[in-house]
């Protein structure tokens, strides 16, 4: 029988992930066995710092991945969109699973969408991305800064600190709480995190036989839209701290990606769309990323 352990963060939507994942190699391998290996990261531990302050998006992958590096792990799930564009050799994506909803959500009190509103509304988001992208819409309301897991956030909307929060509608539809949102933001017009709503599968490079077993729930579209979405990000490099918002999916054949770079302020943004070949994917979101000519400073895109 094979035996795999799997490091995963210890949060309910970490956990809700990497069984996700396990379910998925034991459709595909019946009989496999999965150990969790559960690991407390940075992200984890610090939960009131900025996430730009103490590591940007690697903030909560570099602990599990350690894992991995020091033999206690054969495998490591991590949502793509934390994952760092900057390859470790030593370590390989060997899987990613069908995406799972990829858009952005809004959770407001009152069942209220985002026009309703009123002016001065605090609406809590930690990242620029979405910070800008609200602002775009509603330039009257507040975007206040948050920390915590899915169910800290909502209920310090519940509690009356915040009028609304913006999440991600994969991690509430994976803990069973996306009947909670009261707004679901078309993907193409408030444009989610590169890799948004994506699952990511690790192992270490050398590791041929784990990386056979990952092949076969390794799902090829998702793979291709993904890499576009992050070859925006590897395009403007490891040190980018400025909002960035990618969505790519195949339509007639072609893949079409539509991108945002946002300027060192937050404040303003350029947008671009392209198309191109499925297996040009990261050329592709390269290509787009230069054409929009935006540079960035150190930190983490957001």
């Amino acid at each position: 029988m094979t035996r795999l352990r799997l490091a995963t963060r210890g949060s309910r939507l970490a956990l809700a992930q990497s069984e996700l994942v396990a379910a998925a190699l034991r459709d595909r391998h019946p009989g496999i066995e999965i150990e969790l290996v559960r690991v407390r990261t940075e992200g984890d531990i610090d939960r009131s710092s900025p996430l730009t302050e103490i590591g940007g998006r690697g903030v909560f992958v570099r602990a599990v991945e350690q894992a991995l590096l020091d033999g206690r792990a054969e495998i490591a799930v991590h949502s793509l969109k934390d994952v760092p564009t900057a390859a470790i050799e030593e370590l390989t994506l060997a899987a990613i699973l069908p995406r799972g909803d990829a858009r952005d959500v809004l959770v407001a009190s009152g069942g209220r969408r985002l026009a309703d509103l009123p002016s001065g509304a605090r609406v809590g988001s930690g990242s620029r991305r979405r910070a800008l992208l609200l602002r775009a819409l509603r330039p009257d309301i507040e975007v206040a800064p948050i920390r915590g897991n899915v169910d800290t956030r909502l209920g310090k909307v519940e509690s009356g600190e915040y009028d609304a929060v913006v999440l991600a509608a994969a991690g509430l539809a994976r803990l069973g709480r996306l009947g909670e949102a009261t707004q679901l933001f078309e993907p193409m017009e408030f444009l989610p995190s590169p890799g948004q709503g994506a699952l990511a599968v690790q192992c270490r490079s050398d590791d041929a036989a784990t990386r056979d077993l990952l092949a076969g729930i390794d799902d090829t579209a998702t793979r291709a839209a993904v890499e576009a979405e992050r070859g925006v990000l590897a395009e403007l490099g490891s040190g980018c701290s400025v909002p960035v918002g990618a969505y790519a999916q195949i339509t007639d054949g072609l893949l079409a990606l539509r991108a945002m770079i946002g300027d060192e302020t937050g404040e303003q943004a350029s947008f671009g769309d392209a198309a191109g070949p499925a297996d040009e994917a990261e050329a592709l979101g390269r290509g787009l990323a230069a054409q929009l000519g935006v540079g960035a400073p150190e930190g983490g895109a957001q």
